[in-house]
């Protein structure tokens, strides 16, 4: 198989990481912050071995501050809840306004959705002009009650980004922004602190080489989120309420620890390999947007950019048929459909039809994608 659907779960996953998973579920299986034993604490280790990994890699100013969760949508469901609840007793007058955009994933409109309905929020999205987010438009939607501004780093349907820096410079001081890192990181650097993000949401299953079950959320020192569950700790256990200090404020329940260490390895894994993998994943992605755009019938929506993701449409084949018809036919795995990014599809005009999305990885090959081009062009000359 040739596996292009690196934007829903990254399919190859380096040795090391591998080999991580492995060393945490062949020996003795203890829980981190649960108990004083030996094991137990080497645990623990590992779990800050791992926070402080994702801290220095992400420019997060304190390990602590850097909170483990299943996946990017708890991760964002933590933040944006989080930081609404945290706000709301001190509100006297006007709700809390956010401010997100049409090139959101579900992950993010879905939870803002779900409080404007129950009317803890109100809510501003900013539409996209020539296929793309500006930043002084994420700006000019702020308004006197304005909470945070959400956004994508980069569009999963596309490629597109969205320069969390450019947004930062344009925003009052006191605006929080929380960046869905879901598609970017582990492909560009991203430095907290130097862009001013206060909620940086990651996958770890995507670019950061880690395996499913595993996310992290990183906060800035002036964002206190309030609890989104609830439960043990292994701290502070006659207190009827979460810890107030963090990483156990937001860490309710049993750690990954398997899932954690493949994600402190991929961290080790990626480092080096930044510029290599952004600059291969631009070429790869340049040189498919370009023969693509040769192919009669079809129609390509982005260009070359270091996430490696493309999305394109064929005036002959619903977008599901045709990924299953490269699937069936040809063995290459690529996704068709709406992406979970519905806002976006309407914005392109694509959301009757959806499109054919390729994600590709650091280690996708140029003969890959001309094995890939071949099979589409093949099908894009079908007569249905």
């Amino acid at each position: 198989m040739l596996y292009f659907d690196n934007a829903a779960t990254g399919g190859i996953k380096p040795d090391c990481v591998q080999r991580a998973v492995r060393a945490c579920v062949e020996g003795i299986c203890a829980n981190p912050g649960r108990s004083g034993h030996a094991a137990a604490l080497a645990q623990a280790e590992n779990v800050l071995r791992a926070r402080t990994l994702l801290a220095r890699f992400f420019g997060c100013a304190e390990a602590e501050r850097v909170i483990f969760t299943k996946n990017c949508t708890e991760a964002l469901n933590m933040a944006l809840f989080g930081a609404v609840r945290a706000t709301a007793q001190v509100r006297s007058r006007a709700l809390a306004h956010i401010v997100t955009t049409d090139a959101e994933h579900n992950s993010v409109l879905r939870p803002l959705f779900a409080m404007q309905r129950a009317g803890m929020i109100s809510l501003t999205i900013v539409p996209p002009r020539g296929g793309r987010v500006h930043p002084e438009d994420i700006a000019a939607a702020v308004n006197r009650d304005t909470l945070l501004c959400a956004f994508t780093l980069a569009s999963n349907v596309t490629g597109t980004a969205i320069d969390p820096a450019a947004v930062r410079r344009l925003l009052p001081e006191r605006v929080l922004t929380v960046c869905d890192g879901a598609q970017a990181c582990g492909h560009i650097p991203v430095d907290m602190g130097a862009a001013g993000i206060d909620a940086l949401c990651v996958a770890g299953h995507k670019g950061m080489c880690g395996i499913q079950g595993v996310g992290a959320l990183l906060l800035s020192s002036r964002f206190d989120p309030a609890p989104f569950a609830y439960g043990g700790t292994g701290s502070m256990s006659f207190d009827e309420t979460m810890p107030a200090f963090f990483p156990d404020r937001l860490e309710a329940g049993t750690l990954s620890c398997p899932a954690i260490a493949s994600l402190a390895e991929g961290v080790l894994f990626l480092q080096p390999r930044l510029a290599e993998n952004a600059a291969h994943l631009t070429e790869l992605t340049g040189h498919l947007a370009n023969e693509l755009r040769q192919v009669k019938g079809v129609r390509v929506y982005g260009g070359p950019n270091p996430f490696g993701i493309l999305s394109f449409a064929s005036e002959t084949m619903q977008s599901e048929l045709f990924a299953q018809a490269l699937s069936d036919e040809y063995g290459i795995a690529v996704r068709g459909g709406l992406h979970c990014a519905p806002r976006m599809h309407r914005a392109l005009g694509t959301a009757a039809e959806g499109l054919v999305r390729v994600s590709l990885s650091p280690f996708n090959t140029r003969a890959e994608t001309d094995t890939f081009l071949a099979a589409v062009r093949a099908l894009a000359a079908r007569k249905l």
